[in-house]
């Protein structure tokens, strides 16, 4: 029954799907970043988590950060414009962006993000 539920992403190249993370410092800066990527339909959906806490070296200094996860699911054939509107948009000099390959979903699913990712 599983295999009816879910099937492999990655049907061809250009149709593989990703789940693409970022963080920022604040939760208005995640609703407008989240806002913004899905208004220009470069993800079909973003999740805001947190806060989260984060540690890690930032100009040779220790960092105990709150933060926000945004959590991006689009196509791979988006992600080049994807990254270049958080690299204007974002807030840090070097924001983390960071892109999972999706390996399984549910087909139903899979056909909402390609409907409002934008070609």
């Amino acid at each position: 029954m599983a295999d009816r539920l879910c099937y492999r992403a990655r049907r061809t190249p250009l149709m593989s799907y990703l789940l693409v993370l970022t963080t920022v410092g604040n939760e208005e800066d995640a609703a407008r970043l989240a806002r913004s990527l899905v208004e220009k339909r470069l993800a079909a959906c973003v999740n805001v988590l947190g806060p989260v806490r984060s540690f890690f070296v930032w100009k040779g200094k220790l960092e105990d950060d709150s933060e926000r996860l945004l959590l991006m699911k689009t196509r791979s054939d988006r992600y080049p414009e994807l990254e270049a509107a958080l690299r204007e948009l974002h807030p840090y000099q070097v924001p983390e962006v960071i892109a999972i390959p999706v390996e399984r979903g549910w087909q139903a699913y899979l056909s909402w993000i390609d409907e409002n990712v934008g070609v």
